[in-house]
């Protein structure tokens, strides 16, 4: 941050996503499509550089080679600046192994800390879906004088055992105690339904950062992992602090969107994420252009409307051609829908073609999918679970190219 506190980004995109399988079957889960055009990754890469946060490495393990690729095709930053965003790879510099949890991540890459020599470090998870000004929680964490300060989000409490949980000390600044993934968490006062969910966004003051990582990694017992084990040492410590990201604004924000952020780390919800999208007021805008999310589409044609073509209620990105019919829908750039074809509450990957007649609804397909003339999906249950993955939800999910029967 110019004329002020340096602040290293480092974000966390080494997951495998298993739940989001078969999306992540070929790919990090922060390198899948999402809205269109976008990668899961381009959200935090776009909050950390719109709030002047412009030196970033992400750390990358598992089937990283698209994730790789997008980021550095993408996210070019001057170099005249020294601005940078950068994958790094698992480097095995303290033997030959991979990481063993987030925080062995980091701590494996802390070349790139000494190397920087930052004041503070920003420490941010690259899969989840929303809008953050870091300017407004840096100056928090400052002020302070905290040695870690972590965003939190109101959720329900039923949704406690999939987040790291925040208990707030009375001055409601303080945290008084960091449960990873909790069966049964305190509630808030005055609001018994609801907890305080971390969103994985923690900043750190550099030297409380390195300590944690060094202290941690001599204990053999230890999960070395950022929300399971280096948070809830620093409560202890009393050095941790709560951010409410209900307190963040960012500009151009809607009353509607305020304080949106979706875990997208199953299929129900990252179909819901979708679903948020395409309204006329929706839940989460993506035609901010005050607070813009950057990405790279390629170089496609406008999207392009034939005979009895139609959208309602949809996002239709560069190079589709759409002859038939398509409602509450997400379409990635080259999709192709043919006459006669129906596609209804669905989001289609790069370059699926859907044929004349067919009829997908309530799916999620992967790039390159191919559904014939006259075949469904959506329309058959028990077929669809015979043939293809479906969630819980009821959402029907083909991986990459997979085969329409």
């Amino acid at each position: 941050m110019r004329g002020g506190p340096s602040v290293l980004g480092i974000v966390l995109a080494g997951g495998e996503g298993k739940r989001l399988m078969p999306l992540t079957a070929d790919r990090a889960k922060p390198a899948v499509t999402f809205g269109g055009t976008y990668r899961l990754v381009d959200f935090v890469l776009s909050n950390l550089v719109n709030g002047d946060i412009m030196r970033i490495c992400v750390l990358t393990q598992y089937k990283s080679h698209s994730l790789d690729r997008h980021v550095t095709t993408t996210w070019r930053m001057s170099s005249l600046l020294g601005n940078y965003v950068t994958p790094v790879p698992a480097q095995q510099r303290l033997g030959p192994r991979w990481y063993s949890g987030s925080a062995d991540a980091i701590l494996q890459s802390l070349n790139l800390v000494h190397d920087e020599q930052p004041d503070f470090i920003a420490v941010f998870g690259a899969d989840h879906v929303y809008r953050m000004d870091p300017r407004q929680m840096l100056a928090q964490h400052v002020e302070s004088g905290a040695g870690v300060t972590v965003a939190g989000i109101r959720v329900p409490r039923a949704q406690a055992p999939s987040f790291g949980i925040i208990t707030p000390a009375r001055d409601g600044a303080h945290i008084e105690a960091f449960l990873e993934k909790p069966t049964d968490p305190p509630a808030l006062p005055g609001t018994p339904n609801q907890v305080f969910a971390s969103m994985g966004n923690y900043l750190f003051t550099t030297k409380t950062l390195v300590d944690a990582l060094t202290q941690d990694a001599e204990d053999d017992d230890s999960a070395h992992d950022m929300g399971g084990s280096i948070l809830p040492m620093l409560t202890e410590r009393g050095v941790a602090q709560l951010y409410d990201f209900d307190g963040n604004h960012v500009p151009g924000e809607t009353a509607r969107d305020h304080g949106y952020w979706r875990d997208v780390g199953t299929l129900d919800s990252y179909y819901e994420a979708h679903m948020d999208l395409i309204s006329d007021e929706p839940t989460f805008n993506l035609d901010n252009r005050r607070w813009p999310i950057y990405t790279h589409s390629g170089q496609l044609p406008p999207a392009k409307f034939c005979a009895a073509g139609i959208a309602n209620e949809s996002i239709v990105s560069p190079g589709c051609v759409i002859r038939g019919q398509v409602t509450r829908s997400v379409l990635s750039p080259g999709v192709t829908i043919a006459d006669g074809a129906v596609v209804q509450g669905s989001v289609l990957h790069d370059n699926v073609t859907v044929g004349r007649g067919a009829v997908v609804r309530g799916a999620v397909l992967d790039k390159n999918v191919e559904v014939p003339a006259g075949a469904t999906i959506g329309v058959n249950p028990d077929r669809d679970a015979e043939l293809y993955t479906v969630s819980k939800g009821g959402v029907i999910a083909l991986g990459k190219g997979q085969a329409v029967h």
